[in-house]
């Protein structure tokens, strides 16, 4: 998966804020230097698979197979579709080396930028599978919400990672799980979004 680096997020993430925070030219000059020597290190994977809801309740989201996505929030959203999208992207895990190898040798401007990258990057790369997937879904008179959620975020639990991890696969893509739901290498990310019928499919 190539893409390419989305410089605006990097800056906003390392706190860069337009006609408000003042570079020097020849910091300008390292900060992009070091986003394109991210851009050179990472390589992102990413995995998706579409699953059937069975029933969308207040706890959660019952899926085929009897898996439930737990989560008022993501009930909310999910609300009105068919189907959920499960999603995953790694960085790689060279680009986490250069982070640590960079931070040990006090280079903290270098680790700063690459790591800012690196999360925008995946971030970036879930975009990425979105945008693809919506584009087939819309031959088919069906689209994505425009939002996804994660596990760890509001009440949809870490725990729920584990679930994801294996519906996904993602041992296929170089990324492995903790006992405590944390996805290794650490630029790595899951998300959920749901598959819904559009309206001219509904007249």
């Amino acid at each position: 998966m190539r893409i390419p680096v989305p410089r605006k997020a990097v800056y906003a993430r390392m706190g860069f804020r337009k006609g408000l925070t003042r570079v020097r030219p020849e910091e300008h000059e390292k900060v992009e230097r070091y986003m394109d020597e991210a851009a050179g290190i990472i390589t992102l994977k990413g995995a998706a698979c579409a699953l059937p809801i069975v029933r969308i309740g207040e706890a959660g989201t019952e899926l085929s197979g009897g898996r439930l996505l737990p989560g008022r929030a993501l009930s909310r959203m999910l609300s009105g579709s068919s189907h959920v999208l499960l999603m995953g992207a790694t960085a790689g895990p060279d680009i986490m080396e250069a982070i640590t190898a960079a931070s040990a040798g006090e280079d903290l401007t270098r680790a700063v930028v690459l790591d800012a990258t690196a999360s925008e990057m995946t971030d970036a790369a879930l975009d990425w599978i979105m945008s693809y997937v919506d584009q087939e879904l819309r031959r088919s008179a069906q689209r994505l919400t425009k939002s996804r959620y994660s596990a760890g975020y509001g009440d949809f639990p870490l725990e729920s990672q584990r679930e994801l991890f294996t519906l996904l696969r993602l041992e296929s893509i170089g990324v492995a799980i903790t006992e405590s739901c944390i996805l290794v290498p650490e630029k790595s990310v899951t998300a959920v979004a749901g598959i819904v019928r559009t309206v001219q499919d509904a007249q």
